[in-house]
């Protein structure tokens, strides 16, 4: 089979061409080692063409809309002259290995627009739920001119840490009406996020979309702010009634605008690049230790061992580790 033209992906993803870039992303999806080498090659060519869109990252818990809510404001973007790219990451079953590609159903009217772009990521078990590559199609949609770059999470794990080290922007989204609305969501999520929204705030349930909206915002009293220019706000918002949406982006445009200005944004950057070069020496390590000889040799009678309680874990992963030291046998 012929190694991939990374020239052909390059061009073709500089110039918009929206199919070019769906093979792109799925080259950088592959495990293959000719794909991995030609995706290296088109992500160094592609970097000096990155870096200028507005990278949101949105959670929430099943059923609080966000579908509706990205798609809802994916047409308000679009219908500004926007370019809006959505990278829906899915949860991929442990047992099967399958995923839910459904978010270009959920999201049929975004995704008829010219100017929008849906891409469904298995996260084939990586942590948190989050594509393995998600931050590479992010590089790959912006070189290819979408302006705004929307990562979608499931919500559960830890993919709000995930996401929110590879965004701009954090929101998320909440619902009223469910009880001691503190008690469904995590102190941790509050902490990563620069905005909070309470959804389906319309006809009868705006009230408690009120009420839950003033207990957040006292609860957010309580943490400390991410950054010393910025504080949180608490958003009412109904993607069926198109209300809040515009307030929502205003909210990210002017984090941006803040951040911009004293220099938060660029450093912010900066450190989950660095981040992302760890996560990936850490995610190749382990890699190139459970393909090594003598590690595959001792790997899975140690794993017996450790679950038959006849070694402790620490003791397996020593005797593990010491076989790299040891000079390959000839």
């Amino acid at each position: 089979m012929e190694p991939p033209d990374p020239r052909a992906y390059i061009d073709g993803v500089l110039a918009g061409d929206r199919r070019v870039l769906a093979k792109a992303i799925t080259l950088v999806e592959s495990a293959l080692a000719a794909h991995q080498e030609a995706a290296r090659a088109i992500l160094g060519a592609l970097l000096p063409h990155t870096g200028t869109a507005v990278r949101l990252g949105i959670t929430g818990v099943p059923g609080v809309g966000k579908s509706t809510f990205i798609e809802a404001l994916g047409l308000r973007l679009v219908a500004e002259g926007r370019r809006v790219a959505v990278l829906a990451v899915d949860p991929t079953s442990v047992r099967s290995g399958g995923s839910v590609m459904a978010d270009k159903t959920r999201m049929e009217r975004l995704s008829r627009e010219e100017n929008a772009f849906i891409r469904p990521s298995p996260s084939g078990g990586t942590l948190g739920g989050v594509a393995r590559k998600t931050r590479e199609t992010m590089l790959l949609c912006e070189a290819a001119g979408f302006d705004v770059v929307v990562v979608e999470t499931v919500g559960v794990g830890q993919s709000e840490t995930a996401v929110a080290s590879m965004v701009d922007f954090f929101l998320v989204l909440l619902l009223a009406g469910a009880g001691d609305e503190i008690q469904g969501i995590k102190k941790g999520v509050l902490e990563l996020a620069d905005a909070l929204a309470v959804t389906k705030a319309d006809g009868e349930n705006l009230p408690r979309a009120e009420h839950a909206a003033r207990v957040y915002a006292s609860a957010l009293h309580l943490l400390q702010p991410s950054s010393p220019s910025w504080s949180p706000p608490v958003l009412l918002c109904s993607a069926v009634e198109g209300s809040g949406i515009a307030a929502v982006w205003e909210t990210v445009r002017r984090h941006r605008e803040i951040l911009t200005a004293t220099g938060e944004l660029a450093q912010k950057r900066r450190q989950q690049a660095v981040s992302w070069m760890w996560a990936l020496i850490e995610e190749g390590l382990k890699e190139r230790f459970r393909r090594h000889p003598a590690v595959r040799g001792r790997l899975e009678r140690t794993l017996r061992d450790v679950e038959a309680g006849r070694m402790p874990p620490t003791t397996a992963a020593e005797a593990l580790l010491f076989l790299l030291d040891k000079p390959p046998q000839t």
